[in-house]
């Protein structure tokens, strides 16, 4: 089964539709037998987009311990919650250290939500300073930014920056407040960013739907709409093959087909964004 590719905006780079999130197992410590697993199962399977970031407690190592000579075979991307210009110096030090390698191919400032958040990484001796450093040292080829709560601030960092990439939540939920859809992707697109998918599954909340059969809808709106990948956690090697079925079967949504998915959700989608189990 060969998995689509879409071009990464103005990176360049042919992603595959589905990537490796950096959450499921990977955001566990001491199991290193499980995440080697699922992570040289992924490459096998042929995907080549591979994330973590150093929030996601023994991820980054996972990975280093993981990839081995496999490095070059894959896209590798990571973030960093700092946002102080030397606190993501220091996360990225650290990182590189843990996925024994010598560069990034994207970083990305992790869940921007305030303004307040906003002032401090763009003001002086803020983190996009390190950022930028970085692609021009060449520790990582690209930049991009992450917004997991409010697509206003998420433009604004955009439209403040030129970030390469910017990774947004992307469900049938989105429309029942502030979305992310409607509000950060045409801003992307106009900037010909590339846009990676997250939440595709409600972080794994969708089976609290009465109507729940499985994931491929969730999975097949999110690549309907104008997005490169999405990048989705796993916990095992069977979940990660069904999203690989997802996405070597994928077939666009209609427009009718979008719509009737959204109507299903609307009544729950407050509880599925912001569920707290």
């Amino acid at each position: 089964m060969t998995i689509p590719k879409r071009t990464l905006g103005r990176t360049g780079y042919e992603a595959t539709i589905l990537g490796l999130g950096g959450e499921g197992v990977l955001r566990t410590y001491g199991r290193e037998s499980q995440a080697y697993e699922v992570i040289n199962r992924a490459i096998d399977l042929g995907l080549n987009y591979f994330e973590s970031a150093r929030a996601y407690s023994g991820s980054e190592a996972y990975y280093g311990l993981a990839l081995k000579e496999r490095r070059k075979e894959i896209f590798l991307a990571s973030k960093s919650h700092a946002r102080d210009r030397q606190g993501a110096l220091n996360h990225l030090r650290q990182t590189l250290a843990n996925m024994k390698t010598d560069h990034l191919d994207l970083w990305q400032i992790h869940d921007v939500r305030t303004d307040e958040e906003i002032e401090e990484i763009f003001g002086p001796g803020g983190a996009v300073h390190a950022f930028a450093e970085a692609k021009k040292q060449g520790l990582t080829r690209f930049i991009g930014v992450t917004g997991h709560h409010d697509p206003f601030i998420t433009r604004r960092c955009i439209e403040m920056f030129d970030f390469d990439t910017v990774l947004i939540p992307v469900n049938p939920a989105e429309p029942v407040y502030k979305s992310y859809l409607q509000h950060v992707l045409p801003v992307a697109q106009k900037k010909n960013m590339g846009v990676v998918a997250m939440k595709v599954y409600f972080r794994g909340f969708a089976s609290k739907l009465p109507w729940y059969t499985d994931m491929e809808p969730f999975f097949r709106f999110a690549l309907s709409q104008p997005v490169t990948l999405a990048v989705i956690g796993c916990d095992n090697p069977s979940q990660l093959e069904q999203n690989a079925r997802f996405a070597g079967t994928f077939k666009a949504m209609d427009d009718d087909e979008l719509q009737d998915l959204i109507d299903e959700v609307y009544p729950y989608g407050r509880k599925l964004m912001y569920y707290k189990p």
